[in-house]
């Protein structure tokens, strides 16, 4: 299928390793042009390598005051326009009851506020041109406790359901994706070999962890003209992990 967006532009966040890489990788081969960003430049470098094309890299960390706007100011100076938004940086954050404030403000800057200011520091150049793609990868709606990341992620899809409403008009769709178990250097670093077994077996339907691509396929997808009709979606992929119905 061609998706036709060759020849677009877009920024991916948090795109050093993981779901973020393959998104990355995933757009690149369907002839988009990229701007990629993460705070280890040469992970970006190597990223750049891999797909075999020239990407704008920036180097920056996410947590530091203003991030948003000079990442965005970065990606526009190397690539004139951003047409896709792919808001992929973010990290798990469990608390204990009693958690300071500063971790709650810390859990919230990463996995939502510095997202929500990334895109709306690009949309008006997205509107001058009536179109964009704004593409958030979040979180499950089930957490088994106290996770700063979790009331992120619950706010990322109540913005960006609210934000799709007053953008359509323009062309600009927004969408989120809840990953369910995705291998990734976090997911080896946090579970055992045994305890993913077990939970491919007993608790996802399809057998499986999933891959970076199996994200990165929705993406360019979800990135496409040919998802134009798709827009304030909260979309799962996960294998069938959650229970949820909708």
């Amino acid at each position: 299928m061609d998706l036709g967006i060759a020849g677009k532009t877009a920024l991916v966040t948090g795109a050093s390793a993981g779901i973020g890489r393959g998104i990355a990788l995933a757009l690149a081969a369907e002839g988009v042009r990229l701007a990629v960003t993460a705070r280890r430049r040469e992970r970006l470098e190597s990223l750049a390598q891999e797909a075999g094309a020239k990407m704008a890299i920036i180097e920056c960390d996410f947590m530091q005051e203003g991030a948003a706007q000079r990442i965005a100011q970065a990606a526009l100076a190397a690539l004139g326009s951003v047409d896709i938004l792919v808001n992929n940086a973010g990290g798990s954050r469990p608390f204990k009851i009693d958690a300071s404030e500063a971790q709650w403000e810390e859990a919230l800057t990463l996995n939502f506020t510095r997202q929500r200011q990334l895109a709306h520091a690009l949309l008006e150049q997205m509107m001058a041109r009536n179109w964009g793609r704004i593409v958030n990868i979040t979180g499950k709606s089930e957490p088994e406790g106290v996770n700063g990341a979790f009331a992120a992620k619950a706010a990322m899809h109540a913005w960006a359901k609210g934000l799709s409403r007053e953008v359509g008009k323009h062309g600009i769709t927004v969408n989120s994706i809840p990953p369910g178990r995705i291998l990734s250097e976090q997911i080896e670093r946090n579970y055992t070999p045994e305890f993913r077994a077990w939970q491919s077996e007993h608790e996802i339907p399809v057998g499986e962890y999933g891959k970076p691509e199996d994200i990165a396929n929705l993406v360019c997808f979800l990135a496409s003209p040919r998802a134009r009709y798709i827009t304030g979606a909260v979309i799962p992929v996960d294998g069938g992990l959650r229970r949820y119905q909708f």
